[in-house]
């Protein structure tokens, strides 16, 4: 299993720029590091499924997109139901309502603590494991051989992703000592 040039610039790759870049005021100077955690993350999760179907690649790619928006669009560590909401509004307002369950559950079980198991909806666990990967800077590899970890984050570098997390998560923290993580799920 490999990372390919090719795989790296697939339209799902262009669908996701094409969503950040119509998010960019909101995301302002965070938004390279936001992109490139999310190509990561789209770049693991077709690794870890190379057969995803056109439509569950497009899936894949609205839910990388919107997954953390709510950091930005609410100010906020408690950020999945804001993430979910906006990925809910865009759905529908782009005819794709039958994909709200699905997408929101991919966008609002991403922290989740144990494996997701619905055998309805396949690609929630997928994108749990893939933001898991990118997420521990490669320390779960979810089975991905490392020179696929190495490659996608030498194509879509940090540019300062994490340390903004840290950041926030530092915020977050003191003002809300007892609820250190709102984000995660056990």
């Amino acid at each position: 299993m490999s990372v390919t040039l090719s795989a790296a610039e697939s339209p799902a790759h262009d669908r996701l720029t094409s969503l950040l870049d119509a998010r960019r005021d909101l995301l302002g100077r965070d938004h390279d590091g936001y992109a490139n955690h999310c190509h990561r993350v789209l770049t693991f999760c077709l690794a870890l499924r190379p057969a995803c179907t056109d439509e569950e690649q497009e899936k894949i790619a609205i839910a990388v997109c919107f997954h953390d928006l709510g950091l930005w669009s609410d100010n906020t560590l408690d950020y999945l139901p804001p993430s979910a909401e906006l990925a809910a509004v865009y759905l529908r307002e782009t005819g794709r309502e039958d994909w709200v369950e699905e997408v929101c559950l991919m966008v609002t079980e991403h922290h989740k603590a144990r494996a997701v198991s619905d055998a309805r909806y396949p690609l929630v666990e997928l994108f749990r494991q893939a933001d898991l990967v990118d997420f521990s800077l490669g320390a779960f590899t979810a089975g991905l051989p490392r020179d696929v970890i190495s490659a996608a984050k030498a194509r879509y570098p940090n540019a300062g992703f994490h340390a903004m997390l840290m950041r926030r998560s530092a915020g977050w923290l003191l003002r809300h000592p007892l609820n250190p993580l709102p984000m995660m799920k056990w």
